[in-house]
């Protein structure tokens, strides 16, 4: 009885293992929290207003429509695909001093998927890019305020 309870201790802490590194990141209502961590994250409400920001391949190139816009915490950016295929990161490089930006999304493949960051990140200027496209111009700005 001693070794099937030791068993059952060893299974369960390989399971809570397998938990902790490739959870998916911190989510409110199914949307990515942007800047938060998983505390903060949960004290991040949406607050129903939701920013579409188009991811686009065409004629004039690669680019996200609007390249720059306003937010608020709590706000929704959705990343919605219209064509090509892209993601979108907030490179620390590019901006100096934030802390806990979001990771990298996933690169959207298919026509209409979407990405959804809830916006949990102090005001401020935060640029963000399309990593395959950034040296192409696929650049923007979101503008945080309180």
């Amino acid at each position: 009885m001693r070794s099937l309870g030791a068993l059952l201790v060893a299974g369960a802490a390989l399971l809570g293992a397998g938990c902790g590194t490739d959870s998916p990141p911190p989510t409110v209502d199914g949307a990515v929290a942007a800047g938060a961590s998983p505390a903060a994250a949960a004290e991040v409400a949406p607050t129903g207003r939701v920013i579409e920001v188009k991811m686009v391949t065409d004629d004039r190139g690669n680019y996200f429509d609007p390249e720059a816009f306003e937010a608020s915490p709590g706000d929704v950016v959705r990343f919605v695909l219209v064509s090509g295929v892209h993601n979108v990161s907030f490179p620390a490089a590019d901006n100096p001093g934030a802390r806990e930006l979001p990771e990298a999304s996933p690169y959207l493949q298919i026509p209409g998927q979407t990405h959804d960051l809830v916006v949990a990140l102090p005001a401020g200027e935060y640029r963000f890019q399309c990593d395959p496209h950034a040296a192409l111009g696929m650049v923007g700005v979101m503008t945080v305020r309180e």
